[in-house]
């Protein structure tokens, strides 16, 4: 199975104040952690909805256009797959800068699409659902990834550990205190 890895980048950065995927810990942007993650298990990894990337690092829009969240994001990631031929698509968030090897292993450990109850934004997702999200993108204003998925027959995994969630930069903070211990 090839496996194409997307950070989805291309929130607002709303309740963080400032561009999140580019705020560091240990030296290096949350963003370069995800990618990080997603390296050691995927074929390559592209970023979606972020343009100021790392270099030479491939980034796709979110379609079928902006501000539509973390699906516009995975939909334009799907597409992209899709055309380079690509089997299966593997999702984090750009605030994901730790991730369980075991986790992905039971996201990617059955065929079909799978998710983290914890964070629905780290999933699992067949090529073949490009179609249907788009679609889905195009006719409703539901832009829930998890109501979304559940409609897609999705498994949901549960992750079993602590995933950070950094929507704050108190998160940031924290997270790197519980690191130094």
């Amino acid at each position: 199975m090839t496996l194409l890895g997307v950070v989805l980048a291309g929130g607002r950065s709303v309740r963080f104040g400032s561009d999140k995927a580019m705020a560091e810990l240990h030296g290096r942007s949350l963003l370069s952690h995800a990618i990080d993650i997603l390296g050691a298990v995927c074929d390559d990894v592209v970023i979606a909805g972020h343009d100021r990337g790392i270099p030479g690092r491939t980034t796709v829009p979110d379609v079928p256009r902006r501000d539509l969240g973390p699906l516009g994001g995975l939909c334009g990631a799907l597409l992209h797959a899709e055309r380079l031929g690509y089997d299966a698509l593997l999702s984090i968030g750009c605030d994901t800068p730790r991730l369980d090897r075991a986790v992905i292993e039971r996201l990617l450990g059955e065929a079909g699409p799978a998710y983290l109850v914890e964070a629905p934004i780290i999933g699992h997702w067949p090529i073949a659902l490009a179609r249907p999200l788009l679609a889905h993108l195009e006719t409703s204003e539901d832009r829930s990834i998890r109501r979304w998925a559940d409609t897609m027959g999705a498994r949901v995994i549960h992750a079993g550990v602590s995933i950070p969630n950094l929507n704050r930069p108190e998160d940031l903070d924290a997270l790197r205190i519980r690191e130094r211990d």
